[in-house]
């Protein structure tokens, strides 16, 4: 039986390259080679697309040839420079490990729609929706689905700063990991805490913080068919959890501990998945995605936020929690995989 092709989009533009490159690595190790033949391709931080034989250290030069997806749903895969000309490299499905804006926010999304390739993950209207948290927010509100109070501020806008309940977040609206994010706890921080924000998207979100446990949930599937990953739970001794922003990551974080399963009672754990499938349902979320929510003393789930395409490094929230469920990185590409071709083929 012919290997299916799998196109492995990594790298990028956004400030979450390095992150993603890594998650491709990690994928590269768990990829079932007697399955799949895979196709790694690098986008560079100014956006150059190359075909390389894997995405380890010095991608970007090496064998790497210039590579573009093409829209054109003839091609139904990539075009690839050698000698002077372009050739044809068909793809039966894509892998997007993309992180961040172009990666998570539906453009990626697009061009794959465009090129009539089947892909992994959310799809555009999912992935713009979660990456953008207040529109995020409005979407779960309206089904029920219990959020932070929080305001928004455009590339113009102000806010009165004596009139918020501190402490707040400060955060762009739609950026992923925690670039940009600042914890502010009286009005005199808020105007350098704005600044912040805006270095990475001009339309910033103001969030009255949340007195609770910060837990999260990996999502496999689409529809009904759902499985919910292990419940963790982030432990903080100071600040608050920045995720990807420490120097070296690989080693643990610097202020904060996960723990996979929660230390949580089972009525508790039961609730929060219950709530993670009602959000990543009425976002319109399918194939992965880690929903990310507060627990509060009494019980309440709140939404913290989406992410459609999570990391998938080796210290990475998604894959611990789908580890602790049972389910490898491997066994998650599989599942991905099956139910990605399924779709394409009904």
């Amino acid at each position: 039986m012919a290997r299916l092709r799998i196109g492995i989009i990594f790298g990028g533009c956004s400030e979450e390259h390095p992150v993603s490159v890594k998650s491709a690595q990690e994928v590269a190790k768990h990829v079932d080679l007697a399955k799949y033949e895979p196709f790694y391709i690098g986008i560079t931080r100014s956006g150059v697309w190359r075909l390389c034989d894997n995405p380890e250290y010095g991608w970007e030069t090496g064998d790497s040839r210039p590579a573009l997806l093409s829209p054109d749903r003839r091609v139904h895969g990539l075009l690839v420079l050698a000698d002077g000309r372009y050739g044809v490299e068909r793809l039966d499905l894509v892998l997007p490990v993309l992180h961040g804006t172009l990666g998570e926010d539906g453009a990626i999304q697009g061009l794959l729609e465009l090129s009539g390739i089947p892909y992994l993950g959310c799809d555009i209207q999912g992935s713009a929706l979660c990456m953008d948290k207040s529109l995020a927010y409005t979407v779960a509100r309206s089904a029920g689905i219990a959020t932070p109070n929080f305001w928004i501020i455009d590339a113009q806008g102000d806010v009165d700063a004596d009139r918020l309940p501190y402490p707040v977040f400060v955060k762009p609206a739609r950026s992923g990991s925690s670039f940009g994010v600042s914890k502010v706890r009286v009005p005199g921080e808020l105007a350098d805490a704005i600044v912040d924000a805006r270095q990475y998207d001009s339309k910033t979100l103001i969030e009255e913080a949340v007195l609770g446990s910060e837990v999260g949930c990996a999502m496999l599937g689409t529809g009904s068919n759902v499985i919910v990953g292990e419940v963790d739970q982030i432990t903080l001794s100071d600040g608050f959890f920045r995720i990807h922003q420490e120097a070296n990551p690989e080693s643990g974080s610097e202020n904060s501990t996960v723990t996979v399963p929660a230390n949580i009672s089972a009525e508790s754990r039961a609730h929060v998945q219950e709530t993670a499938k009602s959000i990543y349902r009425a976002l319109g979320c399918r194939g992965l995605s880690r929903v990310d929510m507060f627990l509060t003393e009494d019980g309440q789930v709140i939404l913290n936020e989406v992410n459609t395409l999570p990391g998938l490094t080796s210290y990475s929230r998604y894959p611990r929690m789908m580890a602790a469920a049972g389910m490898s990185l491997s066994d998650v590409i599989d599942h991905m995989v099956s139910m990605t071709m399924a779709g394409a083929s009904s």
